[in-house]
């Protein structure tokens, strides 16, 4: 069964404008399936990097490539092309020539300068992520949404993720194998054979101790002393594990550098699911429902599209995220349950030193209501309606 994708309008724009399309996103999160679905349109070629054969070809004889796997083609789809040699290089040379290449990438490296600075002009850079909540009710064919089914698509969303494979599985135990299995292969495959790192019991121990800090401010020096392990380490290890989108961490919103908190930045997982197999913890107690919320509501804001920051003073006051849309910053509190009427302290001091005109406070149970605060006008409402929201 194929659902939808929220990217696919962006995708069709993206392709008619540009000789390469490259589409980037955690490993099996529906890059391949999504592009082949949309390559009947037009007929394409698909090529993985995972075959060695092809890439032995790629990275020796560009032009040889070329001959066996793209000329005469419509459109060729490279599959995980950060595994060639020369990427850019090569890919500008193909471009240039007049061929239509799709493109994807289970990491970050694609995107950075020595590939990308030879595709200005070129190509248009698409995210694709897990399935988001609306994707993830797609695949339950449920258009009406009741708030008690609301609650409870979110609860399995939360605890077992959007990866597509995942979502698909009837079995709850049969979920659970998949994604222990797929946090293996994250961390043996992409992260250890792309970033060369050879330790990988030190990278299992650094994801697994991540997976109990979501929604923490990273303190770079508090976790080298916990896991016995160098600076160095620790900072190589966690930029691979963001660009292999395991991870993402979110910069601190400040516009008064006195006042407010420096630069560290806060410390989320790019699917909840993912981070439960790693925690080994899918049954989620009380403790830790608040932060994994907290989670869920940033990668659905991600996942949206959104830009998104966090805010925090040295006095300790604190708003979970701030949406910067545009010259415009929403302040967003997120709550496990909301009684539609209480606002934090910290909610009042950001309105007071920013003055927004909106802000939100996003609830998994809770009434739905709006309040006004100075002239800033308070939602509480659910991740549904946010995220729509944002939208317009």
């Amino acid at each position: 069964m194929y659902i939808s994708r929220d990217i696919t309008k962006q995708f069709n724009s993206a392709a008619r404008l540009n000789n390469i399309v490259v589409v980037v996103g955690p490993r099996q999160a529906g890059k391949t399936t999504f592009l082949k679905e949309q390559s009947k349109k037009v007929g394409a070629q698909y090529i993985s990097f995972d075959d060695p054969d092809v890439k032995d070809l790629f990275d020796r004889d560009i032009k040889g490539f070329e001959n066996q796997y793209v000329r005469g083609e419509a459109v060729t789809i490279l599959d995980e092309v950060q595994y060639g040699k020369d990427p850019g290089m090569k890919l500008k040379y193909l471009a240039d020539s007049g061929k239509r290449l799709w493109v994807t990438s289970s990491s970050q490296l694609t995107l950075g300068k020595e590939v990308l600075s030879w595709l200005v002009g070129r190509a248009e850079v698409i995210r694709i992520y897990p399935f988001s909540l609306g994707e993830f009710l797609a695949t339950k064919n449920i258009r009406e949404v009741t708030e008690k089914i609301q609650l409870r698509a979110v609860e399995e969303h939360m605890v077992y993720g959007g990866y597509p494979k995942v979502v698909l599985e009837p079995e709850r135990q049969d979920k659970e194998l998949l994604l222990r299995g797929l946090a293996e292969t994250i961390t043996l495959k992409d992260m250890a054979r792309t970033f060369q790192i050879e330790d990988i019991s030190s990278l299992e121990r650094l994801s697994a101790y991540l997976s109990h800090y979501i929604g923490n401010v990273v303190i770079y020096g508090n976790i080298c002393n916990d896991l016995g392990m160098s600076f160095q380490s620790v900072k190589k290890y966690m930029d691979a594990m963001e660009k292999s989108y395991l991870i993402v961490r979110i910069q601190p919103f400040y516009r008064n550098k006195l006042k407010e908190v420096l630069k560290q930045p806060k410390i989320y997982f790019i699917d909840t699911g993912l981070r439960n197999a790693i925690a080994n913890e899918f049954s989620i107690s009380p403790e830790i429902k608040g932060k994994l919320f907290e989670n869920y509501v940033l990668t659905e804001l991600i996942k949206s599209g959104a830009n998104v920051r966090y805010w925090q003073t040295k006095g300790r006051a604190e708003v979970d995220f701030v949406v910067q849309k545009g010259s415009e910053i929403i302040p967003i509190e997120v709550k496990v349950k909301a009684n539609g009427s209480q606002v934090e302290r910290s909610m009042h001091s950001f309105i007071a030193t920013y003055a927004p005109k909106r802000g939100f406070v996003v609830f998994n149970e809770g009434l739905k209501s709006r309040i006004k605060v100075g002239s800033c006008i308070i939602k509480f409402t659910d991740i549904s309606e946010l995220i729509s929201t944002l939208k317009q």
